[in-house]
């Protein structure tokens, strides 16, 4: 579905930044897709942790096959042996099912999500073994479709920045971006990858 405020951002860092508006443009009609399980989006964004997007999405579709859905039950019960075969390292094994562990113990809740701030909720995220600043980052970005969210670290906005601004001053040209830095880092990655990213 797409986020309510897609359209105006689009229109506001066009004007805005004439890279992005040629970025834009050359994707025009083309959106930041979210998925509604909170669930099902943490856990990809795990498995997209320090990989590649077609790596990524390779690892998932074996999963997927595995699991059949991503719920608490199928990940806890799934055998550990067949995890890794599907492609998860042993860690990331560790960290799926710790999210799965705080999905059933009710340590994390997502019907309380919406009433947090960004900051909030990457520092109630970020206390799940495995989940640091750029997967908490993803998720609001992915599945809260929050609008301003900038993944500073993220090796693919840096790539692309380098590439199309010739700069390695990240954090001051995504200033420009606000508030729609999450649109902004959603089109750069789309300039470097023939398909789109999802977590």
């Amino acid at each position: 579905m797409q986020p309510d405020y897609w359209n105006e951002a689009c229109q506001y860092l066009s004007e805005k930044d004439n890279i992005l508006s040629e970025i834009i443009a050359e994707h025009d009609g083309e959106f930041l897709d979210s998925n509604s399980d909170a669930l099902h989006s943490l856990t990809r964004a795990i498995v997209g942790q320090q990989i590649s997007v077609k790596a990524s999405q390779a690892i998932w579709n074996r999963l997927e096959t595995l699991l059949g859905s991503f719920t608490v039950e199928n990940i806890l019960s799934a055998d550990q042996d067949k995890l890794r075969e599907a492609g998860l390292s042993r860690p990331k094994i560790k960290y799926v099912r710790s999210i799965a562990d705080n999905f059933q113990n009710g340590t994390v809740d997502p019907s309380k999500f919406s009433d947090l701030s960004d900051e909030e909720l990457i520092i109630i995220l970020c206390k799940i073994k495995g989940i640091g600043r750029w997967t908490a980052e993803m998720f609001l970005m992915f599945h809260q479709q929050r609008p301003d969210v900038f993944p500073l670290d993220d090796l693919g906005i840096k790539k692309a920045i380098k590439r199309h601004y010739n700069s390695e001053e990240y954090a001051l040209i995504s200033d420009d971006w606000k508030p729609y830095r999450t649109v902004a880092s959603w089109f750069l990655w789309r300039s470097l990858d023939s398909e789109a990213v999802t977590y």
